[in-house]
């Protein structure tokens, strides 16, 4: 049997329900791994109190032949966006330093409820803006991947969803919560190998997580393969009347309904997403996915995304824009740090607790933001935008006459090493392949297909109609059966 730190959700509730080990002994050898794991700078609060009191309460229902969760025994890490009761809660900023929420997310209490425990609350980029984790105000997350050119360079992770990546993909914890707000889980598990799944907009509710850019802002999982990322989903959503975008629909059981068998199902191939200067290894792999779907038994026709081009500007209006507002609410009064110089008055708070508790990306977005909806650019850009944002929801409407789904390469590129991309606008085009799905509110996932040549993964991205989550993971189940991808990191930290 395999190490226990090796198994993931699947693997840790099958080996508890057939008595093979005790939730206590999965939480205490996680713990475990979270500790050692700390040159990463993945795990801001370490919570090992939280999971083996949800392991102990495993295993006395277990004894007493209760029903367990879908998550029961299963110790996960969140990400640092999602209000824990009790936990220091920062969105990796020093302007929530000292803020501890007592009030529960409504997506940490379905896991809980479900039976998962926390190991401790994940690093990410500063109020999920970045693409590297290189944002955070508490240093940046390291991959746990090396190139295999023999050098040690330190690689990003992706973002902004980095912790999570990091622990995933090094076994430090079997699975863990994400948000997508352009990208940001989808990217960081092509980065690391890993399977990251963005549902839905309004699957998963966003009560209790600190808001990016509203409309665009949903959680999802990850985790080791396309089964363990159902079962967290199923976990996850579900209808709250606290949230105002949240979907009033039943959750659907997408584990059981997991099959690789894509017969009659057509798979659209975006000729918009082939884009100047891809490298050779990304098309290959693109390739070779369409010939992984066929093999599965769909049928591959070539569609068209006109409004593709304009998807990145498009985002980099509407998400800055709705983070200015959100992020007015950070002024030093009510919670989190307060800067009140001597002899300051109220707008000198303000201005002095935003300049030094946001940092250097955050404070780029909520200028941009400020500066679009301001009262003589309003309609030059944000209304512009929005219109946008319509024509490319409209072009997915139009594709889906002719195809069910669609497969597209995850990222432009393998993980880069920290510091190699300083230019903000270079930085932006990460989210190239996963911003224009997010746009249009659909579910899409990031599947591990293959290695570049210094070693690092590549994902392939599946995008579906709203709601077809089931499509979604049924194509990227036929893509992980064919790719057989099983490669790791070394364990070097």
């Amino acid at each position: 049997m395999a190490e226990i730190f090796e198994l993931g959700i699947a693997g840790i509730r099958s080996g508890i329900t057939a008595g093979d080990f005790s939730a206590k002994e999965v939480a205490e050898i996680f713990i475990a791994r979270v500790s050692t794991a700390k040159s990463l700078n993945a795990v801001l609060v370490e919570t090992p109190d939280h999971a083996m009191a949800a392991a102990e309460a495993t295993d006395k229902a277990k004894a007493s032949g209760e029903p367990l969760g879908k998550m029961a025994g299963v110790p996960i890490g969140m990400k640092d966006l999602f209000c824990t009761e009790g936990v220091a809660t920062t969105a990796a900023s020093v302007i929530l330093d000292g803020f501890t929420p007592q009030y529960e997310s409504t997506v940490s209490a379905n896991l809980f409820k479900a039976g998962a425990g926390m190991l401790g609350k994940l690093n990410m980029d500063q109020f999920a803006m970045g693409s590297s984790n290189e944002t955070s105000a508490f240093g940046n997350v390291i991959s746990p991947w090396r190139r295999n050119d023999g050098g040690n360079t330190d690689l990003a992770p992706g973002g902004s969803s980095g912790g999570s990546a990091a622990v995933v993909s090094g076994r430090i914890c079997p699975a863990a919560t994400g948000t997508d707000t352009g990208g940001s889980i989808r990217q960081p598990a092509a980065f690391v190998g890993i399977t990251g799944f963005k549902p839905t907009y309004g699957r998963c509710s966003r009560w209790g997580t600190i808001a990016f850019a509203s409309s665009l802002d949903q959680a999802g999982p990850m985790a080791h393969d396309v089964r363990d990322c159902a079962i967290m989903l199923e976990s996850m959503a579900g209808f709250d009347p606290k949230d105002s975008t949240s979907l009033d629909l039943p959750v659907p059981e997408w584990e059981a309904g997991l099959k690789s068998d894509l017969t009659g199902k057509r798979i659209g191939i975006p000729k918009e997403y082939r884009v100047d200067n891809m490298p050779p290894e990304i098309d290959a792999l693109w390739k070779q996915g369409i010939e992984w779907l066929k093999d599965a038994g769909a049928k591959i026709v070539d569609v068209s995304l006109p409004h593709t081009k304009y998807a990145l500007p498009a985002y980099y209006i509407i998400a800055p824009a709705e983070a200015s507002s959100n992020l007015a609410r950070y002024d030093g009064v009510r919670y989190g740090m307060r800067d009140l110089p001597d002899g300051a008055g109220l707008q000198d708070m303000y201005a002095a607790t935003r300049e030094s508790g946001f940092g250097p990306e955050v404070k780029r977005r909520i200028m941009i933001g400020t500066y679009v909806l301001s009262a003589g650019y309003y309609d030059a850009y944000y209304t512009q935008a929005q219109k946008v944002r319509t024509l490319i929801s409209q072009d997915f409407d139009k594709a889906w006459e002719s195809c069910d789904l669609l497969l597209t390469p995850t990222a432009p590129s393998a993980a880069f090493g920290l510091g190699e991309k300083t230019d903000p606008l270079a930085m932006y085009l990460n989210d190239v392949f996963t911003v224009p799905s997010s746009l249009a509110g659909l579910p899409a996932m990031s599947v591990p297909a293959g290695l570049d040549g210094q070693g690092l993964p590549l994902g392939l991205q599946i995008i579906g109609k709203a709601l077809d989550e089931q499509g979604v993971f049924n194509a990227g189940l036929a893509l992980e059966d064919r790719a057989g991808f099983v490669a790791k990191p070394e364990q070097w930290w």
